[in-house]
Formats: C-alpha cells, sequence, structure tokens
C-alpha cells in the first residue's frame, strides 16, 4: 500500500479491510476509547474502516493506517475528516493510537506531518481538534502541534474543547 504521509519514525497510508483486526485492538479498548460515548466492537471497527475508505472517495483524506517504519504494523490511525461543527464544515486533525504506544510522541508526530499536509498540499487554511477536556494526553497533543482552545462546543452531544490553529499561524515543530 502507497504511503500517503511519512514522518521520521512513521508511515500514514490509506486504511483497508485487511487493517480492521488493528483498528479493533484500538477503538475495541474501553481504556483507549474512554472518552467516547460508548464502546466499540469488531461490526464497529468494519464500520470505521469502511467510513475512512468512503471519506477518501469524497473527499480526498481521512483517517490513516499509522505503521511503524521498522515494521508494518498498524500502531494507530491519524488524519484529516470533515467535521459539521455547530453548522460550519472543519477540518479536524484526529488520531488514537493503541494503548501500549502511548508515551513515545507517536499522535504528535503523526498529527504534525497531517497538519503540514493539510496546509501545504490541500490548501486548509484553518485545522481543528475536537477533544474532550478530561483527555489531557490529547490535548497536549495538540498544544505541542501549535493549536490553541477556541471556545467549548457540543459535539455528538458531548462537551469539546475546540483547538484551532491557522496556516499563517503554523510552523512544523
Amino acid at each position: 500500500m502507497d504511503c500517503v504521509i511519512e514522518t521520521e519514525r512513521l508511515r500514514l497510508r490509506e486504511l483497508t479491510l485487511d487493517d480492521v483486526d488493528a483498528i479493533f485492538a484500538i477503538i475495541g479498548d474501553a481504556e483507549t476509547m474512554k472518552y467516547y460515548p460508548r464502546s466499540f466492537n469488531r461490526a464497529d471497527a468494519i464500520d470505521w474502516v469502511q467510513r475512512n475508505l468512503e471519506r477518501y472517495r469524497r473527499d480526498g483524506h481521512s483517517l490513516y493506517a499509522v505503521t511503524l517504519k521498522t515494521s508494518d504494523d498498524v500502531i494507530g490511525d491519524c488524519g484529516l475528516i470533515r467535521q459539521d461543527v455547530e453548522g460550519e464544515s472543519m477540518i479536524e486533525v484526529a488520531y488514537h493510537f493503541r494503548r501500549d504506544c502511548w508515551g513515545q510522541g507517536y499522535a504528535t508526530e503523526a498529527a504534525r506531518r497531517c497538519m503540514t499536509h493539510a496546509f501545504e498540499h490541500l490548501g486548509a487554511s484553518r485545522l481543528v481538534s475536537l477533544i474532550r477536556a478530561e483527555n489531557l494526553p490529547s490535548c497536549r497533543v495538540a498544544e505541542r502541534n501549535g493549536m490553541t482552545v477556541e471556545k467549548q462546543v457540543m459535539f455528538h452531544d458531548l462537551p469539546h474543547l475546540l483547538y484551532a490553529t491557522r496556516r499563517e499561524n503554523y510552523g512544523e515543530a
């Protein structure tokens, strides 16, 4: 599978149905997904991958499988998703990683390159991340990548912090 985005340690490529088990290992983990409104089962993982395949066709981007360069092991997903937030269309930088890969900087590294890709290749002028306030690790990823809280919004019936940055304020760290 062709690499879409590459970092020092990671390759990001389009998800395929062969990735369902790897995605389920992430989104099926209650601890990993504790800030989501519900838990996910294997059928949800199939839907997750299929929604991303549809977004590639419709939008030209979505969440990508994140693999280590040292192996083809899928350790997470990260990418750019078009979201409707309070009636406004926004591009969100989103990420989910396997719990055994937390604390190693992978989310920051992958999200940063996705942000650069969005600004330099997709012509995005503004990017957001929708994060529950109690999800401190994800808040730190957004902050390390130069995003700041603009406001609190309701998203999927839950309060979220809307982190954002604009192209003119962004410099890849």
